[in-house]
């Protein structure tokens, strides 16, 4: 005869035991992000763009203030958004300029998308000298003038992404004497939606000065993104021979270029990533072309 033990033995079907166990597991799934260890949190928060940290991050508790204030936090700035300026409901220069206070001269990376001006890029260059990559994306109140003045405050420059604006080759010619350092460029433009003619001495057509500036001033190149650019296969030609030491290049977009014979050869034997003209640009990220 089997003997019981007095000791009652949980029931599963019994409700006060299951309502036990999921109490159990809730305590487990809803931890408290402040038990986090420090170095966790703050690994979390650097991967969130300056004005979330702005703007919700900093004001969730005083632990994440005290961490989002650590100067270490703002080596690099992210001012990542939609374009809508307008309908914003806060002043994205004065958040910037905010941001960059907090850096205290450790600023290293930069991104600024649609409000970049000349008076901003004048305070970056008088709050940090150790800036490594700058990326001015649809900043059309840059101007020639200023950024070739602002090209010797950035003499440890590696990085530097110039898509969509009005800039001509002037500022290239400058950084590229300044900037040493420089491995990677990109400087990318708005295909009209027609293929480019080129008409020789006429400058609407013909924009191997982008080209030229580049293999003149910059024979560190590693990486060169040019999409939707007028360059020819001269210009490209000169681009090959002034970086010896390209590894990848992007040209979609540019339908002056027409990558046969002996010039598609030489691409193909040098470049390790090589993007056609016709290729797709659905990983761009911005409009590539102008619509009708």
């Amino acid at each position: 005869m089997k003997k019981f033990s007095d000791t009652p033995k949980p029931n599963p079907r019994n409700p006060n035991t299951t309502m036990a166990r999921k109490r159990a597991r809730k305590t487990k799934e809803y931890r408290n992000w402040l038990d986090l260890p420090k170095d966790v949190t703050v690994s979390i928060l650097q991967r969130l763009g300056a004005i979330d940290i702005l703007e919700s991050a900093q004001k969730v508790c005083m632990l994440w203030r005290n961490i989002c204030k650590d100067p270490s936090m703002w080596r690099a700035i992210d001012m990542q958004n939609l374009g809508d300026l307008h309908n914003m409901p806060y002043d994205l220069e004065k958040m910037c300029i905010h941001a960059i206070d907090r850096s205290c001269g450790q600023l290293r990376d930069i991104n600024i998308e649609y409000f970049g001006t000349d008076e901003l890029l004048i305070y970056i260059t008088q709050s940090t000298s150790q800036l490594r990559c700058l990326r001015l994306v649809c900043c059309y109140y840059i101007t020639d003038k200023k950024l070739s003045e602002l090209a010797a405050k950035l003499p440890l420059l590696e990085e530097l992404d110039m898509t969509i604006s009005s800039l001509s080759e002037e500022p290239l010619e400058a950084l590229g004497r300044c900037c040493p350092l420089l491995k990677s460029l990109k400087w990318n433009q708005l295909w009209d939606g027609r293929p480019h003619i080129r008409i020789e001495g006429d400058e609407e057509f013909d924009d191997d000065g982008v080209a030229l500036a580049i293999a003149k001033n910059m024979p560190e190149l590693r990486h060169l993104q040019l999409i939707g650019n007028k360059v020819t296969n001269d210009g490209l030609q000169a681009i090959l021979d002034g970086c010896p030491h390209l590894e990848s290049l992007d040209i979609r977009k540019c339908f002056n270029v027409t990558l046969s014979r002996n010039l598609g050869k030489r691409c193909a034997e040098r470049i390790k990533i090589l993007r056609h003209p016709s290729d797709s640009t659905h990983d761009y990220g911005f409009m590539a072309e102008i619509s009708d």
